[in-house]
């Protein structure tokens, strides 16, 4: 059936119902089934695009955090920040000559000992292969260096005068100055890589005179003329190995 079929039957239909209660009802009634279909048109077209701006509007609201829900953090791990790396500790290098105060020198009559620092596996003797003598402002210095370590025991003796007794021969040595200082190192000889003087005249105002008195069976005797007051100052330098004796001489 034809649109205009439809409607000129609705006519009919709504006439042989209705009546004619006035002349101009079933023009509006054709008018509004003719139109109806225009005019809902655009209410749905509206509500469409409607529901499209309310998509736009809850996807921007989602993308821009209000609506996003929060990360969950169960079973997160964190790796942990890296710890510094330890600073590289910097190779020991040679002990520098050290300078005695003056509260540090031993004026006192009784024996003094002193020890160096021992070894894994100790030579059988450390060899003394130099005797050094120096001068410097408030102290004249003795150095006594070991070639092959220097796991020796050292015993300090301070005397008035300046006679030492040489061993083994027992024979008196008296040596320039006015007091004297004994060194006794034990474990040590003064022969197998020593070539230098065995007695020294320095001239120095503190420290006169070095001497050696002994060397015999790993004992060596170094006897000092010192021309003041013995007052003196030990310590152990290392790289190389030595024994330093400081004479005050002021």
């Amino acid at each position: 059936m034809s649109n205009e079929d439809f409607r000129r039957e609705l006519n009919n239909v709504f006439d042989g119902v209705s009546g004619s209660p006035s002349s101009n009802l079933p023009d509006r009634v054709r008018s509004a089934v003719a139109h109806a279909p225009d005019e809902r048109a655009p209410y749905w077209i509206a509500g469409v695009a409607a529901a499209v701006i309310a998509v736009l509007i809850v996807g921007v609201l989602f993308v821009a955090g209000p609506l996003r829900p929060s990360p969950s953090t169960v079973g997160a791990v964190h790796s942990p920040s890296p710890s510094p790396s330890a600073s590289a500790t910097s190779q020991a290098s040679a002990t520098p000559s050290a300078s005695p105060s003056a509260q540090a020198f031993v004026c006192s009559t009784s024996p003094q000992s002193t020890q160096s620092a021992s070894h894994a596996t100790p030579p059988p003797l450390a060899y003394i292969d130099a005797l050094r003598t120096g001068i410097h402002t408030g102290y004249d210095r003795l150095t006594i260096e070991f070639a092959n370590g220097a796991q020796v025991s050292v015993d300090i003796l301070v005397q008035s005068g300046t006679t030492f007794t040489m061993s083994p021969s027992g024979m008196q040595t008296t040596l320039k100055g006015k007091n004297g200082i004994l060194i006794v190192i034990h474990g040590t000889d003064l022969h197998t890589s020593y070539s230098g003087p065995t007695d020294i005249v320095t001239g120095y105002s503190g420290l006169a005179e070095v001497k050696r008195v002994e060397d015999f069976e790993g004992v060596v005797q170094l006897g000092l003329g010192v021309n003041g007051a013995a007052c003196y100052h030990v310590q152990w330098l290392t790289n190389p190995n030595r024994l330093v004796i400081d004479i005050q001489n002021s």
